[in-house]
């Protein structure tokens, strides 16, 4: 099944280039939801950029279900959310929120990813 994103191919413009791929949830990339949380962890693969990006409104049941999430070109997450560009060249291990969705991103410094 192929998921309606929520921007289509030719709505894109060239933000951000040569990053590669991002985890996203549906809730950003298929319903258009400003981003409220993201971080960088070590890429899984050479074309991973490390970024996770989430609105902050996904419950834990939601985030168990992969299907609620996928891996997309950082570009297009960066034409749904401009407010992220600022912060894309930080490390890995490097985590920002902000308190809604219109707001600027503050670094989440009490932040630390999960060990499996």
């Amino acid at each position: 099944m192929s998921k309606k994103l929520h921007l289509s191919p030719d709505q894109l413009k060239p933000l951000v280039s040569g990053l590669g791929t991002c985890i996203a949830t549906d809730k950003i990339a298929v319903q258009g939801l400003p981003v409220r949380f993201m971080y960088r962890e070590h890429p899984v693969n050479q074309a991973d950029s490390g970024w996770r990006f989430l609105s902050g409104l996904e419950s834990d049941a939601y985030m168990e279900n992969a299907n609620n999430q996928g891996a997309y070109d950082v570009n297009l997450i960066a034409n749904i959310d401009p407010s992220i560009v600022a912060h894309l060249k930080a490390e890995a291990g490097a985590a920002f929120e902000k308190a809604s969705g219109d707001g600027e991103f503050q670094e989440a410094g009490d932040w630390e990813p999960d060990e499996d």
